[in-house]
């Protein structure tokens, strides 16, 4: 006859060693999507400074005269390795951003930039 303490003993055991590696797997998980999550908030957003026009490229400064055909230019912005000039047109502010070789990226109203930054007009 099989003694009942042993058999409970015994399944008791094999709990605890089960419960042990899934509590590890859900805390390397869980740390995991955290320092994940806080990496990811603070590293695609690329630091935008003003400058003057005397620091941009020759390159840059001919192809957006070009681009924005006499438009007068607010200011210049640099984004990481690429340039920004905005523009004010028709009572909107717009920035054309350019790479360091003068090609144009894209163009976006600069009014939403603002609001995700969190700034006033």
């Amino acid at each position: 006859m099989v003694d009942l303490r042993t058999t409970v003993e015994t399944n008791r055991s094999k709990n605890k060693t089960m419960k042990t590696p899934k509590l590890l797997t859900i805390v390397a998980i869980s740390a995991g999507l955290a320092f994940g999550a806080a990496a990811y908030g603070h590293g695609d957003k690329e630091k935008e400074e003003s400058i003057n026009s005397s620091d941009v490229p020759q390159a840059v400064q001919q192809a957006a005269d070009k681009q924005l055909k006499g438009a007068s230019i607010v200011r210049w912005e640099k984004e990481g390795a690429n340039y920004e000039a905005v523009v004010s047109k028709d009572g909107k502010e717009w920035g054309y951003k350019f790479s360091a070789s003068g090609k144009m990226l894209g163009k976006h109203a600069e009014a939403g930039e603002k609001e995700e930054k969190g700034e006033k007009y």
